[in-house]
């Protein structure tokens, strides 16, 4: 019985290597197009999010805020996807980093008897790229969000100072 349930499952196998076998390259660029490609989009949404902010913050209007709730709401829309942005970017970035160094394994397991110590380091080198790109897009996101913070609390210290005008 044992013995049966071994050859089937090693049958599997075999046909599942021979069906789905997708060259290793494919699947880097994949990989490495869509950690990136990802990012980039990531880096997109930053950059548009900080511009509508900064544009809304030109134009408000605070005397029509009747409650400093309402003004919080408004004034603190999409920032926290910029610093959803800035927190998870890195651990995308390491993602594809670690995605592409078991592709490297995979390479220098499959090409052990011909590949030279340079082809690994080039490898490598290359699988990084997906944290350095993380980092690229983290970094400023982080200082983005951090200048809009203070720019919410400014304005919400002129709101109060407007509402003690009015009340004396």
């Amino acid at each position: 019985m044992i013995l049966i349930l071994y050859k089937q499952k090693s049958y599997i196998i075999t046909y599942l290597k021979k069906r789905s076998h997708m060259p290793v390259e494919q699947i880097k660029h994949i990989v490495d197009y869509g950690i990136i490609g990802l990012l980039l989009f990531l880096s997109f949404l930053t950059i548009a999010f900080a511009i509508e902010r900064v544009l809304y913050f030109r134009s408000i209007k605070l005397e029509s805020y009747t409650h400093i709730k309402e003004l919080e709401l408004d004034l603190s829309k999409h920032l926290s996807t910029i610093a959803s942005i800035g927190s998870n970017a890195p651990y995308i970035g390491l993602l594809g980093t670690v995605l592409a160094i078991i592709l490297t394994f995979y390479i220098i397991g499959d090409q052990q008897d011909s590949i030279n110590p340079g082809e690994i380091m080039k490898h490598l080198a290359l699988a990084l790229k997906a944290t350095a790109a993380g980092l690229v897009v983290a970094i400023p996101a982080t200082v983005i969000y951090n200048a809009l913070l203070t720019k919410v609390d400014t304005i919400l210290a002129r709101w109060e100072i407007l509402q003690d005008k009015k009340n004396s």
